[in-house]
């Protein structure tokens, strides 16, 4: 059997097997070249490439004019049975749900001996998990998988997921970003157990990033999590440079991000419990202790003369202005920049993130405002009022308080924006607008609908 009649039995049409067999002969060809090469024309050229790039056996690098490459045609051959394999997996996986009854039912070698740009537009989702498959398989350092919210779904449902947790067993770090869903957090027990798994809330991506120099980026997706990904498109590069830059974002948001033992508490205890970050100010924090503690001597850019009797005498004495600082009281905070009205606030906030999502099953809004006022009364919180003239809107009352005395009354502000906003914030049919009158806070709630 011949290798034309070897591609031709896995799916590719005539064009496609003349443009591959010339591709694997020569790599880093334009598409003119390729074109004198098959005796056509260069839109025939690029006709024949598109969909080799699509399933996996094209890389094109990021030059002007484009060129072309493709692995041997034996590396060819595998590809394409791996992805029909993967498909034939992906009928039984669905002909098996459907009679179950349940809900949720290539790569190219690194030839090129410099860091020269090649990318390639990857679609159908079968394509991009075997790129991503075989990208683990010759893993040797670091993976990290960014999977949105629901990627878990779809790396547990491919063939992807035995070859990360492969890796993972054969010493690789696998790092998983994620934004984990009820619907989908099952599925993060099939992650290897050395596989650390942290959650983000801003994070919708989903892509790959292997030993700091290939990336797989999705460009878009079915909206259907469980559908075939028939859609979906990514985007594949090599290039370190590009994985460098990668890789430095990927840090900085797993940084922020939260751990999945404590993130996941929300889904199986039905709490949260995720750290709370607070904001203090901004501007340098040391002129504001140079100005409470009254030092006005510069601080000097160059080295000073030693004086052996300062030295040893440094750290024996305590200045007024720093004794006055112990006596303060919580005014005292605001010295250095730090206003205890905003942290409240912000404590509050969580209090009602978490309150909102108490209530998060009460489906009618009225009921919803209803069951948090109940709350907040039975709490003995405050003084809070409502009504529904002009429109329904929430009144806290702010006491006044002593000097010097704890303004608990941010708190109270802090925990109705918290629970409105974090019940309403991506609802575009509810309008919400918090004023300042006098002593009190006003929230008025408009539901367009």
């Amino acid at each position: 059997m011949t290798w034309n009649q070897i591609l031709t039995d896995a799916g590719l049409s005539e064009r496609e097997i003349n443009a591959l067999t010339v591709l694997s002969r020569k790599s880093n060809i334009k598409a003119s070249e390729l074109a004198k090469e098959l005796d056509t024309t260069r839109l025939d050229a690029y006709n024949s490439l598109e969909r080799l790039q699509r399933i996996g056996l094209v890389t094109t690098t990021a030059d002007r004019p484009m060129r072309f490459s493709s692995p041997p045609l034996d590396s060819a051959v595998t590809h394409l049975i791996e992805i029909r394999k993967e498909q034939l997996k992906r009928i039984e996986q669905g002909l098996e749900d459907i009679q179950s009854g349940s809900k949720y039912s290539s790569p190219v070698e690194r030839n090129s001996p410099d860091d020269e740009p090649k990318f390639a537009v990857l679609k159908e989702r079968v394509h991009i998990m075997k790129r991503i498959e075989k990208m683990a398989e010759s893993s040797q350092d670091e993976i990290v998988l960014t999977l949105g919210k629901f990627g878990i779904l779809h790396l547990c449902r491919s063939s992807a997921l035995q070859a990360v947790n492969e890796a993972a067993s054969r010493g690789v770090k696998v790092r998983v970003l994620s934004q984990l869903e009820r619907r989908t957090i099952r599925f993060y027990n099939d992650l290897h157990e050395s596989i650390e798994t942290r959650h983000s809330d801003d994070l919708d991506a989903q892509g790959a990033l292997v030993d700091d120099f290939e990336v797989v980026q999705y460009l878009s997706m079915e909206e259907n999590p469980v559908g075939r990904g028939k859609n979906d498109a990514a985007l594949t590069v090599e290039s370190e440079s590009f994985a460098e830059s990668q890789k430095n974002l990927l840090d900085t948001i797993w940084e922020e991000a939260i751990p999945y033992e404590v993130a996941s508490k929300r889904f199986t205890e039905e709490r949260i419990v995720d750290p709370l970050k607070l904001t203090i100010d901004s501007g340098s924090f040391l002129e504001k202790i140079r100005e409470v503690l009254q030092i006005s001597d510069d601080i000097p850019e160059g080295d000073t003369p030693f004086n052996p009797d300062a030295f040893l005498a440094s750290g024996l004495e305590i200045s007024d202005a720093r004794r006055n600082l112990e006596s303060g009281g919580i005014e005292a905070l605001s010295a250095f920049g730090i206003d205890v009205r905003h942290l409240l606030r912000q404590v509050g906030n969580r209090v009602g993130h978490e309150l909102s999502f108490s209530l998060r099953n009460i489906d009618g809004n009225i009921e919803f405002l209803n069951e948090m006022m109940d709350w907040w009364e039975y709490a003995g919180l405050g003084q809070l009022s409502y009504d529904i003239d002009p429109e329904f809107h929430i009144l806290v009352d702010y006491p006044s308080k002593e000097p010097g005395s704890l303004p608990i009354q941010s708190l109270d502000d802090g925990i109705i924006e918290g629970t409105l906003l974090s019940r309403y914030s991506d609802d575009p049919s509810v309008e919400i607008t918090r004023t300042t009158i006098e002593n009190s806070v006003k929230y008025e709630i408009n539901f367009n609908s």
